[in-house]
C-alpha cells in the first residue's frame, strides 16, 4: 500500500525519510484541465526509479493517486496551465540510514500555478561554479537529493534565466533544473545519459521527435567551446514545465536563435 498526503491537508510525520535523508523521488507534470503533458512517461518514470531504489509502488497505484488529484485539482473547463507535483518517499522509520522493511511508502501531493513561459526569442544562461558530480548508481533518477542544483540556482540573479554545471572533466552536463541540446553544423547533440543527474522526459521526447523527422541526434559530451565557437547553430535548455528554451547569451556572448524548435515541441501538444 501507498498512503497519500494532500498538500496544505494533511502533514508528512517527522520521521519521513524523505524530508530527513532525502530517500525517495519527485515527478512535476504540467497540466491543463484535467490532462498532463507527457504524464503517462512521468508516472512510468516514477515507477520504474523507484524499483531502481526499492520503494515498492506498482503503476496502478500511482495511475490511482494521479487520477485522484487531476479529479481534485483539475478543473477541466479552466484554460490555464498548472503544475502537479508527485513527491514519492520510501515512508516513515528506521534508524538512522538503514530502513526497516517492509515500510509504508508516502506519496505527497501537491499543486500550483504553472509559471510564466519563457520568451520565445531566448533566455540568458551563464556557467555555475558549482561543478555537478552523478554516482553511476543514481544516474537519471530524479531524487530527492537535488543539493547541488540548489546551491547551482542560488547563482541565479538579475536577468539570469539559468546556469549551466559541468562535471569533473569540464563537460557541460545540465542546467540546474533543465537538459542541454545543441546544435550544430554537425547535428544535434546531447550529454549521455549515463552522464545524467536527471534524464528528462522533455529530453526524451523532443529526442525522438528530432529522429522522427530525420535529424542527426548524437549523445556525446558538449564542451564550453562546442557552445561559444562559430559551429553552434543554437543552445536549448529542455524541461517538461517550461518546454523548449533556446538560449540568446551565454556568458555574456551572444548566440543564435532559432524559435523553431520550441514551436515543433511545445509541451502543450503533449496532453494526454
Amino acid at each position: 500500500m501507498v498512503r497519500i498526503f494532500w498538500a496544505g491537508e494533511d502533514s508528512l510525520p517527522a520521521g519521513d525519510r524523505g524530508a530527513a535523508y532525502g530517500d525517495g523521488l519527485f515527478e512535476t507534470i504540467l497540466m491543463r484541465g484535467q490532462q498532463g503533458a507527457l504524464a503517462a512517461r512521468h508516472l512510468e518514470r516514477m515507477v520504474r526509479d523507484a524499483a531502481r531504489l526499492g520503494i515498492p509502488i506498482t503503476r496502478r497505484q500511482l495511475q490511482e493517486a494521479y487520477s485522484q488529484a487531476v479529479n481534485r485539482f483539475g478543473d477541466a473547463s479552466a484554460a490555464a496551465p498548472w503544475v502537479l507535483k508527485l513527491v514519492l518517499t520510501r515512508g516513515a522509520g528506521g534508524r538512522g540510514y538503514r530502513p526497516q522493511p517492509g515500510m509504508e511508502p508516502h506519496l505527497h501531493i501537491q499543486a500550483s500555478p504553472a509559471p510564466s513561459a519563457p520568451e520565445l526569442s531566448g533566455v540568458e544562461a551563464d556557467f555555475s561554479r558549482v561543478p555537478l558530480t552523478v554516482n553511476p548508481l543514481l544516474a537519471g533518477i530524479k531524487s530527492l537529493n537535488r543539493l547541488e542544483q540548489v546551491m547551482a540556482a542560488r547563482e541565479i540573479q538579475g536577468e539570469l534565466f539559468e546556469v549551466i554545471q559541468s562535471n569533473a572533466r569540464g563537460e557541460l552536463v545540465e542546467g540546474s533544473r533543465t537538459n542541454l541540446l545543441l546544435a550544430s553544423d554537425d547535428g544535434w547533440f546531447t550529454p549521455p545519459l549515463a552522464d545524467l543527474a536527471v534524464a528528462g522526459v522533455m529530453r526524451q521526447w523532443v529526442l525522438e521527435q528530432l529522429r522522427a523527422r530525420g535529424e542527426q541526434v548524437t549523445e556525446s559530451p558538449i564542451l564550453p567551446e562546442h557552445v561559444l565557437g562559430n559551429g553552434c547553430r543554437g543552445f536549448y535548455l529542455l524541461n517538461s514545465v517550461l518546454g523548449v528554451v533556446p538560449v540568446r547569451r551565454l556568458a555574456e556572448q551572444d548566440l543564435p536563435v532559432d524559435g523553431g524548435l520550441a514551436t515543433i515541441c511545445d509541451p502543450l501538444q503533449t496532453l494526454e
